[in-house]
């Protein structure tokens, strides 16, 4: 058993010894190296090229308008109609001088109350009145003693009021557009010295203000 371990380990010794040995064994390495890496290659290659699986197509939603449009307020009469229709009624604030004061009292039964809008009138004729800015109908009053009135809210916050109206053409809820037609103006029993006008209130956060303040009459 020693001749046959003996004779092998100098036969390897005398192969090692051999001037082609080392380089057959370092040519056999990088031909090894080489095969792996083109294995890999071709293994990545084919993971990149396997197609993706198809994704869900969604259906686009509705757009929603996030930001409501912004109006500028117009009046609620006709522009053509804007060098006839006069300010009958000022609205009351305690800054103005004593004649605006004054003029801005209404009187009934001897009772005075303060008006918390503007009465426009033309000529005591009829006139037709229109949206003072795009919103939604909140209400719409029957009353042919104090008038009957229309109340609009608008995406702004603000309210508009048009009182002493007849033919209204809107309902409850109804959406209405900018200089869209309301009624018309007319007469009523409780505020008979302003013959026929509309009266008109703008309200912001809850609180009267001027018209005037808004619109150039």
């Amino acid at each position: 058993m020693r001749e046959d371990k003996n004779s092998k380990t100098s036969q390897k010794g005398q192969l090692q010894k051999k001037p082609w040995f080392w380089p057959a064994v370092y040519a056999g390495g990088a031909l090894m190296l080489a095969g792996m890496l083109f294995g890999y290659n071709s293994l990545v290659s084919k993971v990149e090229e396997a197609p993706l699986p198809d994704l869900a197509q969604v259906e686009p939603g509705p757009v929603v308008e996030t930001n409501a449009r912004t109006e500028n307020m117009k009046y609620p009469f006709k522009e053509t109609n804007l060098s006839k229709v006069q300010v009958s009624q000022e609205f009351y604030e305690l800054e103005a001088n004593e004649e605006s004061r004054e003029n801005a009292l209404m009187v009934f039964n001897q009772t005075f109350t303060t008006s918390s809008g503007i009465s426009l009138s033309m000529n005591g004729e009829e006139f037709e009145v229109v949206a003072a800015m795009s919103g939604k109908v909140l209400e719409v009053k029957l009353d042919a003693f104090t008038g009957n009135k229309i109340v609009l809210e608008h995406a702004n916050g603000m309210q508009t009021h048009y009182s002493s109206v007849k033919d209204i053409a809107v309902k409850e809820g109804d959406e209405v557009t900018q200089g869209q037609a309301l009624g018309k103006a007319t007469d009523n029993e409780w505020n008979q010295a302003a013959g026929v006008h509309m009266h008109f209130e703008v309200l912001e956060n809850g609180n009267y203000i001027n018209p005037k303040k808004l619109l150039a009459f």
